[in-house]
């Protein structure tokens, strides 16, 4: 199995806090607790993996509840490695990477994009990050005029 690294740890509670405010400025949910548990244990060791095979069923939940909400695949659809390449120009991935990403866990994925982001060559992260920035609530536009995910004004259909 993968290990899931400490930042990834982090932007869960992070996301969790946001999700799930404390009601009374102390108490954080059950998620944000379990969260924490593996980031302390992860600080007091001075280790920045943890395995996911050790992490129990319930935080390995609340940790996947954060990763359905990353990008799933680092491609901006210029895939170097269909001509040839062993590591593609566009999003940084082996050969290997991007044959196998559908059988990749999400630690292992994690790990992938981690390793891309750091090294920070690809395209995606330059020449072409146009294509790599975040979707909005207006992506891609409707042709109607309407906002995607959003019901029409009145009157519009």
């Amino acid at each position: 199995m993968a290990g899931i690294h400490v930042s990834d740890i982090e932007a869960a509670i992070d996301w969790w806090r946001a999700r799930a405010p404390s009601t009374d400025g102390v108490t954080a949910c059950a998620e944000v607790r379990a969260l924490a548990e593996v980031y302390a244990r992860l600080a007091v060791r001075r280790q920045t993996l943890i395995d996911e095979a050790t992490l129990s069923s319930f935080t390995l939940q609340a940790w996947l509840a954060w990763y359905a909400t990353t990008p799933d695949a680092p491609c901006i659809a210029i895939c170097s490695t269909s001509q040839g390449d062993a590591v593609c120009k566009g999003c940084g991935r082996s050969f290997d990477e991007v044959q196998r990403w559908t059988a990749l866990s999400p630690a292992e994925k994690r790990a992938v994009w981690r390793r891309i982001t750091d090294e920070g060559t690809a395209w995606r992260f330059n020449r072409y990050a146009e294509r790599a920035r975040p979707a909005s609530d207006i992506d891609p536009p409707d042709p109607r005029g309407n906002a995607i995910g959003r019901a029409a004004p009145p009157g519009r259909a």
